[in-house]
């Protein structure tokens, strides 16, 4: 850093009355300051890295103190340096303002091969840390295991489902799979059984099923992981926590499970049935609608979730989560970005890809492309459709994207309903449909994937008023027996 910067850097600091995600301020004045090694070890694990300015008392409004001595406190922090693992080689400046004597300490970011870094002494589980704002935070076991897995090419996605069997399999899927491989790749179809086929492209082990293959061919593979579904709510306002009009904390909540594919269409259909639409009427009196996000982003987006998450044994009893706010949709995984790709980077370079066998299943599948386009389509289809570009963050091992709407008012219950060509929103039409066999009020609770005030009162009784949908016991509206019919 040259002396000029340095003074800048001091400058912005005093200004701003604070540290920031990569400087960390010590005051030195009176000694060396003994404990630098967690923030060694967190500059050392972000991609940024980061600058130590000791000469600064923030207790005083980080007014310019000075070092008790610039060359004992720089053989100090060498000293320290020395102790983690792998050693941190800092770049040290001094430079004198107000007649004080300021240093700062530069901090490289470690190779992502290399990371996390931590402190020898207290071992890797105790001595890894991560910088969280102006602060230092012990990393989890998962944060650690992430850079574990990268560094020795760990393969979660096909690793052996204790308890899984290939009886349980949807026989259906296996073959329409075998049938794609085959087409697809000649050598394999060419030198190796059904059965070899499945050990060579990771569906199995040894016969036994791995994650990819349970994830994607079992009848239930909640049954072997609970957690690892999608969980989905529609919340009245832009924060957690906010209530509607009649106190509801939720519009509709709903959790989906079964195959990714399952999983994958499930979600998308809820976002779709609650997406506010807006009807545009042109000059000729020629109807159209446009859909608050993009359907093929909404598409990429949970997708990309349900691929790229963290499938280790440290996170497989976190769901995806989707939450519909009245101004966004936020989409969050476990597992943050793999390897060596930065948010900066996203779409533009070809990442590592955590989990390549589910990854291959689903292209064969025709599920995916796995051409690394997701991100490019997600920003392109949002473009499109006049909205503000995706948010992406990676943050404590979880990744999240945002799509951003441009509807400011709230989302209140009333403003829900869409409107289509045909007069009535594809929600309200799906339902009719639905009703063509005689259901009860749980059956359509269910089928809406919302709370039963709300599927009730704003989507059910209209179109009874309307006569769309009608009664089977008429005479007793309130019958628990009562059953709702096209």
């Amino acid at each position: 850093m040259l002396e000029k910067s340095l003074v800048e850097l001091v400058s912005k600091i005093q200004h701003f009355n604070c540290e920031f995600q990569t400087i960390e301020v010590k005051s030195a004045e009176g000694g060396y300051p003994t404990r630098l090694r967690d923030t060694l070890s967190s500059f050392s694990n972000q991609d940024s890295g980061g600058v130590i300015v000791f000469g600064l008392k923030e207790k005083e409004g980080f007014a310019t103190v000075g070092v008790y001595d610039a060359q004992d406190l720089q053989k100090k922090v060498v000293a320290q340096c020395n102790e983690m693992e792998p050693v941190v080689r800092p770049l040290f400046t001094v430079v004198e303002i107000d007649g004080k004597t300021v240093v700062s300490a530069e901090i490289p970011a470690a190779d992502f091969a290399n990371r996390p870094v931590f402190y020898r002494g207290a071992g890797k589980y105790k001595g890894s840390y991560v910088r969280v704002g102006e602060a230092d935070e012990l990393m989890t076991d998962d944060e650690i295991y992430s850079y574990e897995a990268f560094r020795r090419r760990i393969r979660d996605d096909i690793r052996v489902v204790e308890g899984a069997k290939t009886s349980m399999f949807r026989l259906d899927v296996v073959e329409r799979y075998l049938e794609e491989a085959k087409k697809n790749k000649d050598n394999l179809a060419a030198n190796a059984t059904d059965d070899g086929i499945l050990e060579l492209m990771g569906i199995t082990s040894d016969g036994k099923p791995t994650l990819a293959g349970v994830m994607v061919f079992s009848k239930y593979p909640q049954a072997h992981f609970p957690q690892l579904d999608i969980t989905a709510v529609v919340i009245p306002g832009t924060e957690m926590g906010e209530t509607g009009s009649d106190g509801e904390r939720f519009i509709a909540n709903k959790r989906f499970n079964g195959t990714v594919s399952e999983m994958l269409d499930d979600a998308v259909k809820f976002v779709e049935r609650n997406m506010r639409v807006k009807t545009i009427i042109d000059d000729n009196g020629k109807r159209s609608d446009k859909p608050e996000f993009p359907k093929k982003a909404v598409r990429e987006v949970i997708l990309n979730a349900l691929i790229h998450r963290d499938y280790s044994i440290h996170t497989e009893g976190t769901p995806i989560t989707i939450r519909m706010f009245s101004d966004r949709m936020e989409v969050t995984n476990k597992g943050g970005l793999y390897g060596r790709i930065t948010v900066d980077s996203l779409g533009k370079v070809n990442p590592d890809t955590r989990n390549p066998t589910l990854a291959n299943i689903l292209e064969i599948l025709h599920i995916t492309e796995n051409r690394f386009s997701g991100i490019p389509t997600i920003r392109q289809e949002m473009k499109t459709a006049g909205l503000p570009a995706p948010v992406f963050k990676s943050i404590r091992g979880e990744f999240t994207v945002t799509l951003k709407n441009n509807i400011s008012e709230s989302r209140a219950i009333s403003s829900i309903e869409s409107v289509t060509i045909a007069g009535l929103s594809e929600r309200d039409q799906d339902l009719v449909s639905f009703c063509k066999t005689p259901r009860t009020r749980s059956e359509i609770v269910e089928h809406l994937g919302l709370t039963p005030y709300y599927a009730t009162s704003q989507v059910l009784q209209p179109l009874v008023i309307k006569g769309l949908i009608k009664l089977t016991m008429p005479d007793k509206p309130k019958s628990p027996k009562q059953r709702f019919y096209s």
